[in-house]
């Protein structure tokens, strides 16, 4: 097969993923797939009682941009009510449409961007009072397992706590790629982590906001790597881009 060739076929995928019909139809594969995937796996994740306090008040869900695959199930049945914030480019609609199966609503935009748009509607929907937020602070492009300050915004300004979530699996499979996105295969052990609820303060000075942000990074890396170990000797890099896989 030439490069052209290639070259062509990739555009026209690239071409039929921005329909909105197949973004659906991939969604209902990637939602029957995940599924599968954790029923048939052995669970044993910690910290399930702070998810379900939560699952339905004003909270801030963070986890790292390549530890997303699993997660959806255990928001799904332990009733998780909220928002989550995805990419409006074809790759974060059609991720959105299979978090909507999950039952999470989305808010378009990125939260390491900080749009104003994208902080006036979390805000919005956690001082409901009853609505949650999942998000990436390192999505969508990086750096890799860095926390930007969205998150932090969202917490000053309403008082919902940010709580750290990740998870790991044996025979784990890290995609080539800037997140290192991890696929849990059927039949595996899978393990979990729901951290402890971080609260920051409305009177918190802008110029504060480093140290927080990075006790937050180091709790999240620590979470990764910690559950990382039980199977693999692998270490997820930080600071990896997209540009560092282009060819």
């Amino acid at each position: 097969m030439t490069k052209v060739l290639k070259k062509n076929l990739k555009h026209f995928f690239r071409f039929l993923y921005g329909w909105g019909v197949i973004q659906w139809i991939l969604a209902l594969v990637y939602y029957v797939l995940i599924w599968f995937v954790y029923f048939t796996a052995k669970k044993d994740i910690k910290g399930l009682e702070i998810l379900r306090q939560y699952a339905r008040k004003p909270a801030i869900f963070v986890f790292w941009h390549g530890r997303t695959m699993m997660l959806s199930p255990v928001i799904a049945l332990n009733r998780v009510r909220g928002y989550a914030i995805a990419d409006s480019k074809k790759d974060g609609r059609a991720i959105a449409k299979m978090e909507k199966l999950f039952g999470l609503r989305t808010i378009y935009g990125s939260s390491a961007g900080g749009g104003v748009n994208v902080l006036k509607r979390g805000i919005s929907a956690l001082n409901k009072g009853r609505f949650c937020l999942a998000l990436s602070p390192d999505g969508p492009r990086g750096p890799s397992m860095r926390f930007h300050d969205g998150a932090l915004y969202f917490a000053k300004m309403t008082g919902a706590p940010i709580i750290p979530v990740c998870y790991s699996c044996s025979r784990p499979w890290f995609l080539n790629r800037w997140d290192r996105y991890l696929l849990m295969k059927p039949f595996s052990i899978m393990a979990g982590s729901v951290g402890k609820p971080v609260f920051i303060d409305r009177k918190t000075k802008t110029e504060d906001f480093e140290k927080i942000r990075k006790n937050l990074e180091d709790i999240m890396v620590k979470q990764a790597y910690d559950l990382d170990k039980r199977f693999t000797d692998f270490r997820v890099e930080q600071d990896l881009t997209p540009e560092n896989f282009k060819h």
